[in-house]
């Protein structure tokens, strides 16, 4: 019985570990566009904070996180399904969306 329990037990786990696709969740580079830093994270870096921008993209969605000195700053998300959904930024202190009506 004891046997049967962690032959069973085993072959969960395993299950699971071979269903995991991991080129979804894998994060990406930024593109080269993103590279240069604005004045603000400019200024962060001369005080010897770390800047970090995270992009994370799968089929539905791509998020682009900036952190500075571990803090995250700023998520922006794109849709990419629903047809041309507006992109929208979370804010980090509250977790409410803005959503881009136009750019001006």
């Amino acid at each position: 019985m004891r046997a049967l329990f962690l032959l069973a037990l085993s072959a969960l786990a395993t299950a699971a570990a071979l269903a995991q696709n991991p080129k979804e969740n894998t994060s990406q580079p930024a593109p080269d566009k993103g590279e240069q830093l604005s004045q603000q994270e400019a200024a962060d870096s001369d005080k010897g904070q770390r800047i970090e921008r995270i992009v994370v993209e799968d089929a539905g969605s791509r998020i682009d996180e900036l952190r500075v000195g571990g803090e995250t700053r700023s998520i922006t998300v794109q849709p990419k399904v629903g047809g041309k959904l507006p992109a929208y930024e979370v804010r980090p202190n509250n977790g409410t969306r803005v959503w881009n009506l136009g750019r001006f």
